[in-house]
């Protein structure tokens, strides 16, 4: 009867040490993941949303809020765990130079009591180019008497 009782116990430890490491690893893990679809998401969407006809005019990057907005969301809830809970944030959306903030709050499979254990992921992006500015648009923003040189008139 002592050994059948230390192997059940023997038995039982494996189990609960078995579900402590898969929820330390579910938790090490989510944030890696978390990060990188919110660093692929967020670049992803800032090329969706780049205004052409802004940059043909003026040789300068712009993306649009609402564009940005709407290809993040679609493209995180493609990409999600379905087994958890996401809250999205933008902070800082700027168009020009083109500039976001986003932060991720996704809970865990470990709760106390009812409240979830959760995870924030924050990145902030800048949308880069690597091509040189046609030098018409260059003089034309160097020249004070140009329309895109002028700076705004105070009354």
């Amino acid at each position: 009867m002592n050994k059948a009782m230390l192997t059940v116990g023997i038995i039982i430890l494996s189990l609960a040490t078995l579900l402590m490491i898969n929820i330390i690893s579910n938790y090490s893990s989510g944030s890696e993941l978390d990060y990188y679809l919110v660093k692929e998401t967020s670049e992803a969407a800032m090329v969706d949303a780049i205004d052409v006809k802004y940059y043909r005019e003026n040789g300068l990057l712009r993306i649009d809020k609402e564009k940005f907005v709407e290809s993040f969301v679609r493209r995180f809830a493609d990409s999600v765990d379905t087994t958890r809970n996401y809250q999205l944030s933008f902070y800082d959306l700027n168009e020009v130079p083109p500039k976001v903030s986003v932060k991720v709050d996704s809970s865990t499979v470990l709760s106390f009591k009812g409240s979830n254990l959760e995870m924030s992921t924050q990145l902030d992006a800048i949308l880069e180019n690597t091509y040189k500015t046609d030098p018409l648009v260059t003089n034309e923003l160097s020249d004070p008497n140009s329309d895109l040189g002028k700076g705004i008139e105070e009354k």
